[in-house]
C-alpha cells in the first residue's frame, strides 16, 4: 500500500455500540494500539437508544443467579430456532466465546449488570428455551461520573418526568401499577427515586444508555482514543484484497487511517437509508419507520460491497409494531400488545391475523406475510384506564395531536369506530364477538394468546389468562401501527472469527463486522431480549482476539479504494 497514511494503527473500530466498544476494549487489553471513529457526534450508536438487554447464555451473571452452565441448551435452542439458516459454526462461536466476553467486562470496574428474572426467551416452548429468560442488563448508572463526555451520550428520547429512572424490569412492575400490589410498590419507588433524584440532582441512566455510559468509561481507563463526528468513507486494500486501513472525515479534513491488524465495521444496519430499503426488504415493511438512529444508512455495508464483500438476510429487520408520534418519533410496542382487552385487526380486512402477543419480530413477520398494512389496535375504556400505552399513562387522555394526525380514533361504538378507520363494520363487530368467547373461556383458540410464557410476561397477572379480557366497555379506541423496526437484520456475511467473506466463501482478511453492519447469527428470529446486543458483543470480543493473534503480514504495493 501508499506509503503516506495520517495516522497509524494496530485495530481501528469503525462504530461506537456495544459490539464495537467491546471490541475497542479486548484489542487494547491484548496490547493493540486502538482507535475508535464514530460517524455521529454522539457516541452509543442505536446500542445506548435500545432497551439495553444483553442474551449471553452462561454469563457470569446468570452464573452468579445458579441459571448457568446451559450452553448446549442454548445451541440446540438457536439451531432450532433458525431452523438451518445459520451456519452451525457461527452458532457455535457465539455459544462458546459469550460467556468469556462477558467475563471479560466485568474485568472493568464500571462493567456491572443484572439478571432480569422471569423476562423469558422469546420461544421457550422450544427445547433450550428458558421461561425464566437469559437477558442480563447494565445497572443503573449515573452519567455525571462521564465528566465531559456526558455532553457526547446521546439524549434519552423516553426520559422519566422530573428524571425518573426505570429498567426493564422496573417497567414490567410499573405497567400493572393500577393492578397489583407489586405495581403499586413500584410506583413508590418511582416517587422516591423523582425525590432522591431533585435533592441529590443524579443524571441516572438505564437500559442501553446505562450501557454505553460504562463502556465509555471503559474506554477511558483502557487509554482508548475516540473520534466523534469521523465518517469513513471507503476502505483501502492492498493488491491481494486484504484491507489495510480507511478513509475517513476528521476536523474537517480527510484522513488516511492504517489498521496494521485489521479493521472492524461496527456501523449498523442500513434502516434509514431509503434507498436500501426500497431494493432489500419486503413490500410493507419498506417505509421508514425504524427506531434506530439517524446515522443508520449502511455505510459499513456498502463499503464491503465495494471490494466484494458478500451480503446475507438483506430482506429481514429487527421489526417492531410501532406507533408514529405526531412528532415524528417512533414508539416500539412491547409491553402493549399483551393488554388484555384490546386486539389489533388488519386495515384491510377489520379481522385478527395472529397473536398480537407474540414475540415483535414474529409478529411483524405475519404482518408483512399476509399484506396487513396498516394494523389497528383496538381497545377499550377498560384498558385506558387500567395500562399504559405508547408512553401515556394508564388513565390519562391520549393527546389531541394524535387524532389531529389521524394515527388515534375513539368512538361510543365499535360500528362507528370501524367506520372511522375504515374497516368493514361487520368484521370488526365479529373479530371483537368472537375474542370476547375467548377471554371468558380464558384460552385462544385462533391463535394462542397467553399460551406462552413470554405472552404472559407483560399481561395481567390477576386475569385467568393475563392476555385476555372482554372488550366491552365505550369509548373504544383505534391506534395505527405501523411495521416500524429496531434496525435491520442483515449485512455483511462472516465466518465464526468474524472475519467478511466473499461470495465464494473466502475470507477478506483484515476485515471484520459485527452488530447490525454483519448478516445476523440470530437468522430470521430472535431468541430473547438483548438477542441484538449480545452477539453484537460477542462478536466484538471475537474479532478483536484474532485480529490480536494475527500475523502482521505486509500488503501489497499497489492500493485500490472501494
Amino acid at each position: 500500500m501508499s506509503a503516506h497514511w495520517d495516522r497509524e494503527v494496530d485495530f481501528l473500530v469503525v462504530g461506537s455500540g456495544g459490539g464495537g466498544m467491546t471490541a475497542a476494549l479486548v484489542a487494547a487489553d491484548a496490547g493493540l494500539d486502538t482507535l475508535v471513529i464514530e460517524k455521529s457526534r454522539h457516541f452509543g450508536g442505536t446500542t445506548g437508544i435500545s432497551g439495553g438487554g444483553i442474551w449471553v447464555p452462561d454469563n457470569p451473571t446468570l452464573r452468579r443467579s445458579g441459571q448457568g452452565g446451559d450452553r448446549d441448551a442454548a445451541r440446540t435452542y438457536l439451531r432450532l430456532i433458525t431452523a438451518g439458516r445459520v451456519p452451525d459454526a457461527r452458532i457455535d462461536a457465539f455459544v462458546d466465546h459469550g460467556p468469556a466476553a462477558m467475563e471479560f467486562l466485568e474485568k472493568s470496574r464500571w462493567m456491572r449488570f443484572f439478571w432480569v428474572k422471569g423476562y423469558a426467551d422469546y420461544h421457550p416452548e422450544v427445547e433450550g428455551g428458558r421461561a425464566l429468560g437469559r437477558s442480563i442488563e447494565a445497572r443503573p448508572f449515573d452519567t455525571r461520573r462521564l465528566g465531559e463526555d456526558e455532553a457526547f451520550l446521546r439524549p434519552n428520547g423516553m426520559k422519566g418526568p422530573l428524571g425518573l429512572w426505570v429498567t426493564a424490569k422496573d417497567y414490567h412492575d410499573l405497567a400493572m401499577a393500577k393492578r397489583t400490589w407489586r405495581g403499586r410498590r413500584a410506583s413508590l419507588v418511582a416517587a422516591w427515586r423523582v425525590s432522591s433524584n431533585l435533592v441529590r440532582r443524579r443524571h441516572m441512566a438505564t437500559t442501553g444508555r446505562a450501557l454505553v455510559a460504562r463502556l465509555r468509561l471503559a474506554l477511558r481507563d483502557a487509554g482508548v482514543p475516540l473520534w466523534l463526528e469521523t465518517p469513513m468513507t471507503e476502505l483501502v486494500t492492498g493488491e491481494n484484497g486484504a484491507v489495510g486501513g480507511v478513509v475517513a472525515e476528521h476536523e474537517g479534513r480527510t484522513v488516511r487511517i492504517r489498521a496494521r491488524r485489521g479493521v472492524l465495521l461496527a456501523t449498523g444496519g442500513f434502516e434509514h437509508n431509503a434507498g436500501m430499503r426500497r431494493r432489500y426488504l419486503p413490500e410493507g415493511g419498506r417505509p421508514d419507520h425504524s427506531g434506530g438512529v439517524p446515522e443508520n444508512l449502511g455505510d459499513g455495508i456498502e463499503a464491503g460491497r465495494r471490494i466484494g464483500a458478500a451480503v446475507d438476510l438483506m430482506d429481514d429487520a429487527w421489526w417492531m409494531p410501532s406507533v408514529r408520534h405526531p412528532t415524528g418519533a417512533v414508539i416500539p410496542l412491547v409491553s402493549e400488545r399483551s393488554i388484555p382487552p384490546s386486539l389489533i385487526v388488519s386495515g384491510r380486512t377489520g379481522r385478527r391475523f395472529t397473536n398480537e402477543s407474540a414475540p415483535y419480530v414474529n409478529f411483524v413477520h405475519d404482518q408483512l406475510a399476509g399484506g396487513h398494512v396498516p394494523l389497528w389496535f383496538v381497545m377499550d375504556a377498560k384498558a385506558r384506564a387500567r395500562y399504559p400505552f405508547a408512553q401515556v399513562l394508564p388513565g390519562a387522555e391520549i393527546p389531541r395531536a394524535f387524532y389531529d394526525a389521524g394515527t388515534a380514533h375513539r368512538a361510543g361504538t365499535l360500528a362507528e369506530l370501524a367506520g372511522r378507520i375504515g374497516v368493514p363494520a361487520d368484521a370488526l363487530a365479529a373479530t371483537v364477538e368472537r375474542f370476547n368467547g375467548f377471554a371468558r373461556a380464558g384460552k385462544d383458540a385462533d391463535f394462542g394468546r397467553g399460551d406462552s410464557a413470554y405472552d404472559r410476561y407483560y399481561g395481567d397477572p390477576t386475569l385467568p389468562n393475563p392476555t385476555l379480557d372482554v372488550i366491552e366497555k365505550a369509548p373504544f379506541h383505534a391506534i395505527r401501527v405501523e411495521a416500524g423496526d429496531l434496525g435491520t437484520k442483515g449485512g455483511l456475511a462472516c465466518d465464526e472469527r468474524s472475519r467478511v467473506l466473499r461470495a465464494d466463501g473466502s475470507v477478506i482478511e483484515g476485515l471484520y463486522a459485527t452488530g447490525n453492519t454483519s448478516a445476523s447469527v440470530m437468522g430470521h428470529d430472535y431468541p430473547g431480549p438483548g438477542g441484538t446486543i449480545g452477539p453484537s458483543i460477542v462478536f466484538g470480543y471475537v474479532a478483536a482476539r484474532h485480529a490480536a493473534e494475527r500475523a502482521a503480514a505486509p500488503a501489497g504495493s499497489a492500493e485500490r479504494i472501494g
